[in-house]
């Protein structure tokens, strides 16, 4: 039995109260607070805007500020309470809330509601984050291109209240999955900061070519044949996964791939084992110039130059002559050599979910998704 097992036999056993939020706790209006109204120092204040913009769960000190006379005029905040947007521009964003965890008192204004409680904040937070709890916000919500919520509506959803020691537990649980998930990002950062000052040659002396001269670019081939039995090559066409699988495959060896329609339009893969290649486009550098992964590291830097480069009013696409004309660094071999050992180091902590961060989140994948289904699981003491 586990700590959180052992602490619902021990509080609940035969379960916990589902109540409405209006049945523990308040829910207080915001006001004003056009941005008009910053000051570049004073009382800290969180605009409703900046809930779903810049903050996450948790705040801990605001982004902006009001004058001490304005604060006077505005709904205040104090440590654990909840500030919950009631307007935006789309249901999954309406009702998201930050939890102020900061010492000092500080301002909300319109478009927020503030919950005052005497819970587990974390907890609160983690639980507006469930699907029970979108469901019930979503019979609540009014709008089309701006979705609000009343404050008196959001008062009627209900949640489970276990005693704290578990909500306690639940929010420890989730905080160091939350924390591992911010660790993960700021690494991908790091790395995306890394990757792109190695290729930036930009006023080096390099050469420079378009991509038409120093490479082949082939489409791929139409195909209507789906799996059959003994098939093994993966099928890729216009996304990162295959879309099924085929016994022959059309490709082998290091391959860059460009995703030429839909959704992914635009998208740079790279593959080195034989598959088949249909609704897209491969690249494939000359080898007395090009490591071919160099030349996949540096269009995955141009990435978001390449996803501008669609065309089209319906279905976006990217046409293979386009790239003729793409220009690519060529330094020294060598010197491709260096950087992709390094990017290829780099990127396997930081990706590949077998190693490093990625393969200690996938472990504590499943402790979260245990804990993550006891919040929507608990036995409702009302219903027997």
């Amino acid at each position: 039995m586990n700590k959180i097992d052992a602490l619902i036999a021990e509080h609940c056993p035969d379960g916990v109260e589902f109540l409405e939020l209006g049945e523990f706790g308040e829910l207080i209006r915001g006001n004003g607070l056009p941005k008009t109204d910053f000051v570049e120092s004073g009382v800290g204040c969180i605009h409703y805007g900046q809930i779903y913009t810049h903050f996450g769960l948790f705040a801990y000190k605001t982004k902006t500020f009001v004058s001490p006379e304005l604060s006077e005029k505005l709904k205040k905040v104090q440590k654990n309470d909840l500030i919950i947007a009631t307007t935006s521009e789309n249901l999954e964003d309406v009702c998201k809330t930050v939890v102020w965890m900061g010492e000092d008192e500080i301002v909300t204004g319109g478009h927020a509601t503030i919950f005052k409680h005497k819970q587990n904040a974390k907890y609160l937070a983690y639980y507006f984050q469930t699907q029970y709890f979108f469901d019930q916000k979503k019979k609540y919500a009014r709008g089309t291109k701006v979705i609000e919520i009343k404050a008196t509506d959001i008062a009627k959803i209900q949640i489970p209240i276990p005693p704290l020691p578990i909500q306690q537990e639940i929010s420890t649980i989730l905080d160091k999955f939350t924390l591992l998930q911010a660790e993960l990002q700021a690494r991908r950062a790091q790395y995306e900061y890394y990757r792109n000052e190695l290729l930036n040659f930009e006023g080096k002396e390099v050469e420079w070519k378009m991509l038409g001269d120093v490479s082949k670019i082939l489409r791929g081939t139409a195909i209507t044949e789906k799996e059959t039995i003994g098939s093994e090559f993966p099928v890729f066409a216009n996304g990162p996964n295959p879309i099924y699988f085929h016994g022959k495959s059309n490709r082998s060896g290091e391959t860059i791939v460009i995703a030429r329609s839909g959704a992914y339009c635009g998208l740079v893969s790279y593959w080195d084992k034989p598959f088949f290649l249909t609704d897209a486009f491969s690249i494939h550098p000359h080898s007395s110039l090009f490591k071919t992964k160099f030349v996949y590291f540096f269009l995955k830097k141009e990435q978001e130059k390449i996803h501008q480069m669609k065309k089209g009013s319906g279905v976006p696409h990217v046409r293979a002559k386009d790239f003729e004309s793409y220009f690519v660094p060529i330094p020294p071999l060598a010197e491709q050599e260096r950087i992709v050992a390094i990017l290829d180091k780099f990127d396997k902590l930081v990706n590949d979910i077998s190693v490093g961060l990625p393969a200690e989140i996938k472990s504590r994948q499943k402790q979260y998704e245990y804990y993550r289904g006891k919040l929507l699981n608990f036995k409702n003491i009302s219903n027997g």
